[in-house]
């Protein structure tokens, strides 16, 4: 025996009654889905090109942290030797003396630029850091936003199956939740279920 889905709809409705209502629905489902398919498809455009930013900064940070060692390591070179020179200068003759100041001023100098890159750098990284963290907040709500429509798509789905109302209202409330941090993401907007995102992370 078949199962008619239009058998669960109310008995009150017979003939071209139920046919436009059933109409009715399945035009209001088929406008809803083509809309969200289409805020889908925009806001995926979007967030493709966050991620594209969040690489970069990743690929940065990872560089001027690099060449922040780099820097470190010449600045310790540096003052290592120094150190060696201003031990070394006591033993040496009148004339050495001046060729010795000369190095530790040379070496001072060189410890001195190195120290200054190495923070140029940390900040650079720092920013690097802050600005990957900028576009992963919108990339959070991107794919909250996705998922939450994807949802509201099952059941307008379910809805134009079973022919059932309330299907649809309910459909609603995931739709005006995927739209909502859609558009929060698409205008740069503060809108972040921080709880949630971290529940789902």
């Amino acid at each position: 025996m078949e199962i008619n889905p239009l058998d669960a709809v109310d008995a009150t409705e017979t003939g071209p009654a139920l046919d436009r209502a059933a109409s009715r629905l399945n035009m209001l489902v088929a406008i809803t889905v083509a809309i969200l398919a289409t805020f889908m498809g925009i806001c995926k455009v979007k967030d493709d090109n966050i991620v594209q930013t969040m690489q970069q900064a990743q690929a940065n940070k990872l560089d001027h942290w690099a060449f922040y060692q780099a820097r470190n390591i010449r600045e310790e070179i540096a003052r290592a030797t120094i150190v060696q020179l201003q031990l070394a200068a006591p033993g040496q003759s009148a004339a050495q003396q001046p060729a010795y100041a000369t190095a530790i001023a040379s070496y001072e100098k060189i410890a001195a630029e190195q120290k200054k890159k190495k923070d140029e750098l940390r900040t650079l990284a720092d920013d690097d850091q802050k600005q990957y963290d900028g576009a992963n907040f919108h990339d959070d709500q991107f794919d909250l936003s996705d998922a939450l429509l994807a949802i509201a798509i099952s059941l307008l789905a379910v809805t134009a199956l079973t022919q059932q109302r309330w299907l649809y209202v309910a459909a609603l409330v995931p739709t005006g939740f995927g739209l909502a941090m859609g558009l929060a993401g698409l205008l740069g907007g503060s809108l972040h279920p921080t709880a949630l995102i971290r529940l789902l992370s």
